[in-house]
């Protein structure tokens, strides 16, 4: 068989049903001929956010794909490429590359070489018959340990190779491990003799999908837990004990706990340190479960290390706890005082939560949301910026992978590509992104690939006229030339498209537009709701 008829047989043995992609590469043909559907984007980008929502919406158990032109294609992915990098998303990145005779001249992109320093493993295919030998390590550095994407580029020159069959691949295993014993035993000991202790649970236990352990440890020891943006929707937020999420804006139970712990217990975390994620204060007592030993005292200084699949570890340590607290320990006490923290906290912030004039408040927008859709059967996402940090610490999520979080850098357009991909994985959720003016000005003609593609999301955008966080740092730009000003009519673009779009301005229009929104996506169409707000730059960062 021909080259590609080999790679797209391995992707499907692999469970791979959708690949993403743009033009040219012919992998997209030789994956609509194995009936992989093939979905088409504007641009390369967004392609890549849309493999990397399918991977975590599915805890990696189906992988997503990404296949791109050789040259300005792969060039054009790279941010992409390197946002998976940065998450630790397992993402097979596809890109066809220059003919073997030129892959190393200067100055032709060659993919391999230049991703190489972001992305877990980097490949050419050079020999077709070393085609099955290249897939199989791709996929097991996929499938196993941390994740992140994995490159095999495929030279243009290769396609009419021969590949021996019958196609000598079967798909790759699957392995976990776990901590050392030893290690267990000395943080059972810390947790259960803790004064304070407090759980950061980050995105390795969706990876790992060790939800109901998490819960277990929890309520055995009556410990409050917070969860990074990445681990949001790991622990029900509804729960006595969730203090909620934390990035750079937090509700005000997160540091205040995070301050008065004495052992802080980070499960399927990183640590990274970012402006995006929740600083931990100094002097704490941490024990660190990671699944990558190289993040252990990568940002903070760890007393115990386990390293393994947050599964393994938490079975580990609940087996090693059960041997002294055979019963949940009463939580009455500390599950009283994050209430009042939350109810004080939320008291601040109800004015805005609630305002009722225009130009309507983004925190409004969003309060209204959260309070009309079926949470339980929503996976929501944002942008960065306002968006994110309006929505994430009033967001409660409540069911595991409902809400694709990120905790580090990131490029302004993420959320809709996240969207479209949750959708395409998950097809019987209401899907969501939540971005604003300037995040539609980078990646907004991919609305026409939802409607194209039949993916029925629905995009919340909170239009400001403005880039708003910047007003501050921008003070005589904006006053000499407007520098922050931006403008646009989304809604109509939406349905210049072919989709629902809505403008709304009045505070009682908000929920009856949502409303039409989620049943519009049921009809199989993708809707837009532009939503005119001020320019509001209050967040609830720690303190407040």
């Amino acid at each position: 068989m021909k080259l590609g008829a080999a790679i797209a047989e391995i992707m499907k043995r692999e469970g791979i049903e959708i690949l993403c992609g743009y033009p040219v590469n012919h992998l997209i043909e030789y994956a609509a001929n194995a009936d992989i559907r093939p979905v088409m984007v504007r641009q390369e980008r967004i392609g890549m956010h849309m493999a990397d929502a399918i991977s975590r919406v599915t805890s990696g158990r189906t992988i997503g794909a990404f296949c791109m032109q050789h040259g300005p294609g792969a060039e054009n992915a790279m941010g992409g490429v390197a946002q998976c990098y940065g998450e630790s998303v397992p993402v097979l990145v596809l890109p066809m590359g220059y003919a073997r005779r030129l892959a190393n001249v200067d100055p032709n992109f060659n993919s391999s070489q230049a991703m190489k320093a972001f992305s877990k493993s980097s490949e050419p295919i050079n020999l077709a018959s070393e085609v099955c030998n290249i897939f199989r390590r791709a996929f097991t550095r996929l499938k196993n340990g941390r994740g992140g994407p994995v490159i095999v580029e495929i030279p243009a020159d290769m396609w009419n190779e021969e590949v021996a069959e019958p196609l000598n691949y079967t798909p790759v295993l699957r392995t976990r491990y776990g901590a050392d014993p030893v290690h267990v035993k000395e943080a059972a000991a810390l947790l259960v003799n803790a004064r304070r202790p407090v759980i950061y649970a980050g995105q390795g236990v969706h990876y790992a999908r060790a939800w109901p352990q998490l819960k277990r440890l929890a309520e055995r020891l009556a410990i409050p837990v917070t969860t990074s943006l990445g681990g949001k929707s790991s622990f029900p937020e509804t729960h006595p004990l969730s203090l909620g999420s934390g990035g750079l804006a937090v509700p005000r139970a997160v540091p205040k706990f995070l301050g008065d712990a004495d052992v802080i217990f980070g499960i399927g975390c990183s640590f990274t340190e970012t402006s995006f994620g929740i600083a931990m204060p100094k002097g704490k007592t941490i024990i660190h479960s990671t699944l990558d030993p190289n993040h252990i005292n990568k940002d903070v200084e760890a007393r115990v290390g386990l390293v393994g699949d947050a599964g393994l570890v938490l079975d580990a340590l609940l087996e090693e706890i059960g041997k002294t607290v055979t019963a949940d320990r009463d939580a009455g006490a500390v599950a009283a005082e994050i209430a009042a923290s939350h109810k004080e906290w939320l008291a601040k912030w109800l004015p805005k939560l609630t305002h009722n004039e225009a130009p309507l408040n983004p925190y409004r927008v969003l309060w209204d949301l959260q309070h009309t859709v079926d949470i339980h059967n929503t996976i929501i996402t944002h942008d960065a910026g306002s968006p994110r940090d309006q929505l994430s610490p009033f967001w409660k999520s409540v069911e595991p992978l409902s809400y694709i979080g990120w905790g580090k850098t990131t490029q302004l357009g993420y959320g809709l590509g996240l969207a479209m991909g949750a959708k395409l994985a998950k097809p019987d959720k209401l899907c969501i992104n939540v971005w604003g003016d300037a995040a539609i000005g980078f990646t907004g003609m991919d609305f026409e690939t939802a409607v194209r593609e039949r993916i029925p999301i629905m995009s919340i955008l909170l239009n400001n006229f403005s880039m708003a966080i910047e007003l501050k740092v921008m003070p005589i730009s904006t006053e000499k030339y407007r520098s922050t000003d931006i403008s646009g009519d989304y809604a109509a673009m939406a349905r210049a498209f072919g989709g629902h779009g809505e403008r709304v301005t009045r505070p009682e229009d908000i929920i009856p537009a949502i409303r039409r929104g989620i049943q519009k996506t049921q009809e199989g169409v993708p809707v837009l709701l532009e939503f005119i707000t001020s320019k509001e730059t209050e967040v609830s960062r720690p303190g407040t």
